[in-house]
């Protein structure tokens, strides 16, 4: 799903597309405003763990927190959770049907994110895999 699909107005910080675009390197800008995704394995926060908060790449709203993440093995950053039920925007997303998806998005600009999948049995408080797109993140280390 794009971020069209959505459209701007359902989010409460509006983003300036073409400013976006000369701000972000070209695969992060796919991925946040039109739902691309990295390649598996290749992104930099696949084995951070690095304490601190991660961000939205496009407007800089908190998201999640490095206490939630966990190394599933998917190739994708991967949380628990997010910081927030308020911090993210889950969409149903029928792009592989007849296979579904949930589609995340940030709740304050509309960003694509990852995707988020549950009873998989990680062992984790949730068991929800939150697979992220390392390029839609910025870390903040702690």
């Amino acid at each position: 799903m794009s971020k069209e699909d959505t459209g701007p107005a359902d989010f409460p910080v509006k983003l300036d597309d073409a400013a976006l675009k000369s701000k972000l390197d070209s695969l992060s800008y796919q991925v946040l405003r039109h739902g691309a995704t990295e390649r598996p394995f290749t992104g930099e926060y696949v084995d951070t763990e690095t304490v601190g908060v991660y961000k939205c790449k496009a407007c800089s709203a908190e998201l999640f927190r490095s206490d939630t993440k966990f190394h599933s093995g998917c190739g994708w950053p991967s949380f628990y959770a997010p910081t927030g039920d308020d911090a993210v925007v889950l969409i149903e997303d029928r792009s592989l049907a007849p296979r579904i998806r949930t589609e995340v998005q940030c709740a304050n600009c509309g960003s694509h994110l990852g995707h988020v999948f549950e009873g998989e049995g990680y062992d984790v408080p949730t068991d929800q895999r939150w697979c992220i797109n390392s390029v839609s993140l910025i870390l903040e280390p702690k």
